[in-house]
C-alpha cells in the first residue's frame, strides 16, 4: 500500500491512540507524523507484512516514551493539569475513531492515574478491542503479562464514579442554559443547573491567571464565574462546541481562543467543569 493511502487509512486510528495516551493534540500529531517517517525508512529496506500492526506499535511505543520523558515536567507543573482540549469542528480527521466517553476530559484524567503500560494495555483492550495476543505484539510483552496488566488497570478504572448517562441534546441544553444565565447574571438559575457538590478545575499552566486548586461547591463556582464574566471584554465570543466528545464552550477574545470549557454531568446536573486557559494547550485551536 502506498504511504499516502496508508496515511489516509490509519491516521485516525493512530491519532486516537496517541491522543488518549498523551492527552495532547500537538504530541499526538507529532507522534503520528514520526511514525510514518519511520515506516517509510524501514519499508524501503524490508517488507512489512502487517502495516496496521506495525504503525500501531510505533505510535504506542513512542507514546509510552513521550509519557516517561514528560513525567518530570508534570511534577513541577503549576496548578492543575488538564488534557489539551479536542474541539470537533466537524472535519476532525480523528472523528470516526474518537469514541465519545474515552476522550472525555474526566476519562483522560483517570487514565493519567495508570502507569504507561497499564494505560496502553487498557486502551488497546477496552477502547480499540484488540486481543491479548495483538496487544502483546504491540507493546512487546507476553500475552499473560498483558492480561495481568489489564486486570490491574481495570480495577482502577472500575472504581471511578459513574457520570450521568444523559443524552447529548439534554446536556447541550443545560450548557446553553447555564451560559445564558451566566451572561444575564441569573444566579438562581445557575445554582439550579449545578450539583451542590460540583467542582471547577482550571489549567492555566502558570502562563495565565487560573485557580491553582479545584474550586468546590456550586456557590463558590457561581461567584468565580460571575467574577470572570465581569472581566471579559465586550468583544468576547462564547461559542457552543463539541469539546472532548461532549457539549462545551469555547471563549474567544480578539479572535483568539482564550478558554475552552468542557463539562461532566451527574444525576442530570452539571457536576464537574474543566477549563483550559494555558495558551500552549490552545495553540492548535488558533486560526
Amino acid at each position: 500500500m502506498e504511504t499516502e493511502h496508508l496515511y489516509q487509512t490509519y491516521k485516525p486510528l493512530l491519532f486516537s491512540i496517541a491522543y488518549r495516551m498523551t492527552g495532547s493534540v500537538a504530541d499526538a500529531e507529532d507522534l503520528v507524523h514520526e511514525a510514518f517517517l519511520t515506516y517509510n525508512r524501514v519499508s524501503s529496506e524490508k517488507v512489512i507484512e502487517n502495516e496496521k500492526a506495525y504503525l500501531c506499535k510505533i505510535v504506542m511505543n513512542s507514546s509510552i516514551d513521550k509519557l516517561r520523558s514528560a513525567a518530570s515536567k508534570r511534577e513541577v507543573y503549576v496548578g492543575e493539569w488538564l488534557p489539551e482540549p479536542l474541539v470537533d469542528t466537524g472535519n476532525d480527521p480523528a472523528h470516526t475513531y474518537l469514541m465519545k466517553e474515552s476522550i472525555s476530559t474526566a476519562y483522560l484524567l483517570l487514565l493519567q492515574q495508570l502507569t504507561e503500560d497499564e494505560r496502553a494495555v487498557y486502551l488497546l483492550r477496552v477502547v480499540f478491542q484488540y486481543s491479548y495476543e495483538e496487544i502483546a505484539a504491540i507493546i512487546e510483552k507476553s500475552s499473560t503479562n498483558c492480561r495481568q496488566i489489564f486486570h490491574r488497570a481495570k480495577k482502577s478504572m472500575d472504581n471511578r464514579p459513574k457520570a450521568s448517562a444523559l443524552d447529548y441534546q439534554s446536556m447541550r441544553s443545560s450548557v446553553e442554559q447555564f451560559t445564558m444565565a451566566l451572561q444575564k447574571g441569573n444566579i438562581p438559575k445557575m445554582l439550579e443547573l449545578l450539583k451542590a457538590d460540583s467542582v471547577f478545575i482550571s489549567d492555566g499552566g502558570g502562563k495565565v491567571k487560573a485557580a491553582l486548586i479545584p474550586i468546590h461547591t456550586s456557590e463558590r463556582i457561581v461567584l468565580l464565574f460571575t467574577s470572570i464574566m465581569k472581566k471579559l471584554p465586550e468583544n468576547a465570543r462564547l461559542d457552543f462546541e463539541v469539546v472532548n466528545g461532549y457539549p462545551g464552550v469555547v471563549v474567544s477574545i480578539n479572535g483568539k481562543v482564550a478558554y475552552v470549557v468542557s463539562i461532566e454531568f451527574k444525576n442530570d446536573k452539571i457536576w464537574r467543569i474543566f477549563m483550559v486557559s494555558n495558551p500552549d494547550k490552545l495553540e492548535h485551536l488558533q486560526k
